[in-house]
Formats: structure tokens, sequence, C-alpha cells
């Protein structure tokens, strides 16, 4: 089914502005588009949002362009990927194209180092956002194990230094044994 002009205007626009105003990668948009596609417009739901977020994790290339072209595809089939996706890449391309053109220029302003460490801040919140929305999403499943690995994987990084990669291969073997275990015992 064709979509209204407008459906794409506004895809257009408000993947624009998601990807205009968040930095700090894919998982700071995802509560963007909770808050337009989900909350605002019910476009689609909470579950499938997270569906879609998964997704675009698991997908090659920037998570925030994966889960801007599938919530546009969603919303207005191809015409809405193809115009999602376009407006996702085009405020990165531009910031990095005068960044690009005036590197030096900027690594020695103050203002915008200023204006940089403002921003990481910024981001550190976003971040912990999805971090407690994530949670809340995994609590139905109650698993003990699953609530305990979340701060024991921050304090195993933050204070000890031990690399996210080997956190990451640990708690998915733990996992794995956790829940092979878990489906031998029920009948």
């Amino acid at each position: 089914m064709k979509q209204p002009w407008h459906t794409y205007l506004w895809l257009f626009g408000v993947n624009l502005f998601i990807s205009a105003f968040t930095f700090g990668g894919g998982y700071v948009v995802v509560p963007m588009v909770r808050r337009y596609f989900v909350q605002k417009k019910q476009l689609f739901s909470e579950e499938q949002l997270m569906d879609l977020a998964a997704v675009a994790q698991s997908s090659p290339g920037a998570i925030a362009v994966n889960l801007a072209a599938l919530a546009g595809y969603q919303v207005g089939g191809m015409g809405g990927l193809l115009i999602s996706s376009t407006a996702a890449i085009l405020p990165p391309l531009l910031i990095l194209g005068v960044i690009s053109a005036f590197y030096q220029m900027f690594m020695e302003n103050t203002v915008i180092s200023a204006i940089l460490k403002g921003m990481e801040a910024g981001v550190a919140a976003l971040m912990v956002d999805v971090l407690l929305d994530l949670y809340r999403a995994m609590q139905p499943n109650k698993s003990r194990l699953c609530s305990a690995m979340i701060p024991a994987a921050f304090l195993a990084n933050f204070f000890f230094h031990i690399n996210a990669i080997v956190i990451l291969l640990f708690c998915i073997g733990l996992c794995a044994v956790h829940f092979r275990k878990h489906r031998e015992v029920q009948p």
C-alpha cells in the first residue's frame, strides 16, 4: 500500500532530527526512536522496537542507520526505508565533511574541546538510560543470573579494567551453560 506523502516527510524529518542531535552511537538512538515512533505516534509497540533494535545491532553497519532503516521500513515500506536511511546518514556526512575540511582548526580550539567534553557527559547519561530500559525489558524473565551479570560486568570493566570482549565472551559462555542446565531440568 502506498503511503501518503506526509508520512514520508515525517520519516525524513524525524530521522534527520534524531541523527543530527544524538551523539554516542546506536544505543543512544533507541530512546529517541521509542519517543517518536512508539510513544508519540504509536507506529509500533515497545516489543517491536526491541526486536528492531536487536536486528539493527546484529546486522552489519552502524546501528543507528540500521535502526532508522528498519523503523522506516516498518512504517513506510521500501520508500520509508530509503527515506529514513538517507535522513540518518546526512548529518554525520555533513559534520564529518566540515570537520575534515577544518581539522587543524578544530583540534586547537578550546571551545570546541569543551563542547565535546560536555557531549561525552550527555552521551554517558543517555547510555545509562538505555541500559536501564534494556534491564527493565529483561526483567520479565526473572533470571537471577542475568540480573547479577549486569552489575558484575560493569564492575569487572570499570574497576578491574577487564577487556569488554573478555567479559562478553565469559557472559555468553556462562549463559549457555546456565540455560542448557535450566532446559535439562524442565520436563
